[in-house]
């Protein structure tokens, strides 16, 4: 039987469209009788059976990346998984996942992302090619857009990423959504603000945490040592008028407890009061991104930061992350 000839030239250039390792190139070059597209479909069903052999593994590790177009109105995070920290860091699998962004940014979920054209093929399909050339197995993670006025977006060391929407393109506006995106990257944040949380969530979130600070309490005690404080709330959605003037209420009567003279009481209520919404939001300070302190000054939330920035709100804001 003649054997197949293969040069080198011909190697490269499969190699150079697929990524797949030289050995691989030439043998798929030689069992499709040196066609170039009969050995990239070689190379397809090689990673197909792959693909199939780890399907049920975990993709944990990768890289998460943002996209965001020319004049920052619409924005794209995707992450780009695999099995391993070491494949995830590899320059070729970071700059595949770059592209990957590049298309996702013309797309609206990731199901058309997915089918979209990469270089005559699905975006799947290139995963599975991949899969094969690699080793591992690769999926697409999360996907998330975001549209507004302005987009600007933040990754951490390609493990987080985090989009935000600005209500208008103000002065310094990329600086603005660097900042808050990086917040976000930072402190996780679920929603905008408590006005968004249902109150059915909020009372069984107030339930269950109570219940974990009496259980603390009871070692605690037993340990002799001093007992966390229990919230009667969690959440400004809870505090409430009335909930508020009680509170007044029960801080002049500490005053009094305390002797303070009833003319200095205009000075120490305010901090009182701030101290008791403080103790009585953890929730919104854990979860709602324009309730939280700001990580670059603490001494104002996120709220009062964006509105140094003049007439703007952030309108919304997505984050993805590995694993």
């Amino acid at each position: 039987m003649e054997t197949v000839k293969v040069s080198a030239a011909d190697v490269k250039n499969l190699r150079e469209a697929t990524g797949a390792g030289m050995m691989d190139c030439k043998k798929a070059l030689v069992e499709a009788g040196n066609d170039f597209d009969k050995a990239i479909d070689v190379l397809r069903k090689q990673g197909q059976k792959i693909a199939a052999k780890r399907a049920d593994r975990d993709s944990t590790e990768g890289v998460a990346v943002t996209k965001i177009n020319d004049d920052n109105t619409v924005g794209v995070a995707i992450v780009l998984a695999c099995e391993t920290d070491f494949v995830g860091k590899n320059d070729a699998f970071v700059a595949l996942g770059s592209q990957f962004a590049e298309i996702a940014l013309n797309h609206d979920s990731k199901e058309s992302f997915l089918a979209a054209d990469f270089g005559g093929m699905s975006v799947a399909d290139k995963l599975v090619e991949q899969t094969g050339v690699i080793g591992e197995k690769l999926d697409i993670t999360a996907f998330e857009k975001v549209e507004a006025a302005y987009v600007g977006a933040y990754t951490h060391i390609g493990k987080i990423a985090a989009l935000v929407g600005l209500s208008a393109a103000v002065d310094n506006a990329e600086e603005l959504s660097k900042d808050v995106a990086m917040q976000i990257a930072s402190m996780g944040a679920t929603t905008l603000s408590y006005k968004d949380f249902d109150p059915a969530f909020v009372a069984a979130e107030t339930e269950a945490r109570i219940a974990v600070i009496e259980k603390d309490n009871i070692e605690l005690a037993r340990l002799g040592k001093t007992l966390k404080n229990v919230p009667k709330y969690i959440s400004m959605s809870q505090l409430t008028a009335e909930v508020l003037a009680q509170a007044e209420v029960d801080a002049k009567a500490e005053l009094t407890a305390e002797g303070k003279p009833e003319k200095i009481w205009n000075k120490i209520l305010p901090g009182k009061i701030e101290r008791f919404i403080a103790d009585n939001t953890t929730l919104d300070m854990e979860q709602c991104l324009l309730d939280q302190a700001f990580i670059k000054d603490d001494k104002k939330n996120v709220a009062q930061y964006v509105k140094t920035y003049g007439d703007v709100e952030v309108s919304t804001f997505k984050r993805v992350t590995l694993g």
